[in-house]
């Protein structure tokens, strides 16, 4: 089912039913069982997840599908309608599970160009990959695994006109998670990150259109109408592999914390993100931009270098310092007075092949907030525009040459009982067509330098690249045996 779904007012109520179990985990195993099945959906499935959300997801067979396009009108209002039509019975569990995990819902995404429904922005980029805006998938079933207690939960609603009683559900997400054991899976094969050379692969803008670019930016950073914009360019490959190798290949050498996984049935979504936009848990919401990057050099010294200069960059602290206040701006539209506040203030993250630095924003929501507000207050997020966002955003259009699409969009879960949590859909690649798409920029301030900038860019694509590269170069090994 594909289309914007027409949602009667009356709610359908849901029970939610669980059993635990304790078994050893084959996170690589789940994901390839679930992929086999009609348009699953993996959140996580690494261990990078534990000092994140703390769980991985896989689920399938959504019993119904959301999507908003290009060209439709009052995406909001829709999207509002759609989320209230599911209600959890909260009076009929029985059990109580942890704080902030995914008990059933919406799991989907949230593309760039919605921004375009909330504030008036020009459009002057070329959609060549032609994505929804927005397409949510509602499961009614799922594998959780938590990774700190290193246990499995199986969850199931039960709902009005079921063809399967709740133990039959659960009965199945089982025999899943046993076949997964049994499931002897070897491991990927490895590639240089440093050595992937990207001459070969096709790219939205050469050098010079990104230095001239670069120099249109600066221009509107010196003249006062921002203070910083991040910028990207988008790579381009062929791609005649399955998708869930790749993600296996990237929880495998890039493990991120907001990995995600989505079988969109003519296209995919394989996403490596380490960041957060957002999570809604017991009425608090929490964001945690990414601003400054630092490669990771396997040299003896040479890694902490990288990490020193980061720590003690003014450049990179002033542009997260900038982002923050964006942040705050935003958060302090939609929660109570006095409660919005920096929970934690920057600090530098490792990840296989760059190191981050981070803060994290947090207040309490009003009671009259709807997720839909919670959008328009803050999407998209401030980490990947610039600051002012709206005029930022107007510059993204008139000196990038394709629209981003899903890429700094949004992708994860909205679950039904109101918690949600969703990435920045950064190191995040489309596979459609048999093409790959992987975009990657970074933030352009007044003392920026163009080459650092340009070599910024390719740094983050490199992991990127090396998965594609690793797995279409199996296939190739494969079909020649």
């Amino acid at each position: 089912m594909t289309g914007t779904i027409i949602v009667n007012d009356r709610n359908i109520l849901c029970r939610l039913h669980c059993r635990r179990i304790s078994t050893p985990a084959n996170l690589p195993g789940i994901s390839r069982i679930f992929a086999e099945l009609k348009l699953p959906a993996i959140l996580g499935g690494n261990s990078s997840v534990t000092g994140a959300c703390g769980f991985s997801y896989w689920t399938a067979e959504p019993r119904e599908i959301f999507e908003f396009r290009k060209g439709q009108k009052n995406p909001f209002e829709k999207l509002h309608r759609i989320l209230s039509k599911y209600k959890l019975d909260e009076s009929a569990a029985d059990f109580d599970l942890p704080k902030g995990i995914f008990c059933g819902g919406w799991v989907g995404f949230f593309s760039y160009e919605l921004g375009r429904y909330i504030e008036k922005l020009p459009a002057t980029t070329t959609d060549d990959i032609d994505m929804p805006l927005i397409r949510l998938c509602f499961y009614d079933r799922l594998i959780s695994y938590d990774h700190i207690e290193k246990t499995f939960r199986l969850i199931a609603l039960q709902m009005p006109g079921d063809s399967q009683r709740p133990s039959e559900k659960l009965d199945f997400l089982e025999r899943l998670l046993k076949q997964s054991a049994d499931l002897s899976v070897p491991q990927p094969a490895p590639a240089d990150f440093d050595k992937r050379d990207l001459a070969a692969v096709r790219c939205n803008m050469d050098k010079d259109y990104y230095l001239q670019a670069f120099k249109k930016i600066k221009q509107y950073i010196y003249d006062g109408e921002v203070y910083q914009i991040n910028f990207s360019r988008r790579f381009e490959s062929a791609f005649d592999a399955e998708a869930i190798d790749l993600f296996c290949w990237q929880n495998h050498y890039n493990p991120s914390p907001y990995a995600v996984y989505i079988d969109g049935g003519d296209f995919h979504i394989v996403s490596a993100s380490p960041e957060m936009y957002i999570t809604i848990a017991d009425g608090s919401i929490s964001t945690k931009p990414i601003k400054g990057t630092r490669p990771r050099i396997d040299e003896a010294g040479a890694d902490a270098v990288n990490y020193n200069e980061l720590v003690s960059s003014e450049k990179e602290q002033a542009e997260l310092n900038m982002i923050i206040d964006l942040e705050r701006n935003d958060v302090a539209r939609i929660c109570v007075p006095g409660t919005r506040k920096v929970i934690r203030p920057r600090t530098i993250e490792q990840y296989p092949t760059v190191f981050h630095a981070v803060a994290t924003i947090a207040g309490r929501l009003r009671d009259d907030i709807t997720f839909s507000d919670i959008l328009k207050a803050m999407f998209p997020g401030g980490s990947i525009t610039g600051a002012p966002k709206i005029r930022s955003m107007e510059i993204i259009d008139e000196t990038e040459p394709t629209a981003r699409g899903v890429y700094t969009g949004s992708i994860g879960f909205l679950g039904i009982d109101g918690g949600v949590c969703l990435n920045i859909a950064i190191r995040t690649i489309i596979i459609k067509n048999r093409k790959a798409y992987a975009q990657t920029g970074g933030g352009i301030v007044a003392d920026s330098d163009a080459e650092a900038e340009w070599q910024e860019t390719i740094v983050k694509a490199r992991a990127l690249l090396a998965g594609i590269n690793s797995v279409m170069h199996n296939v190739s090994c494969n079909t020649k045996l």
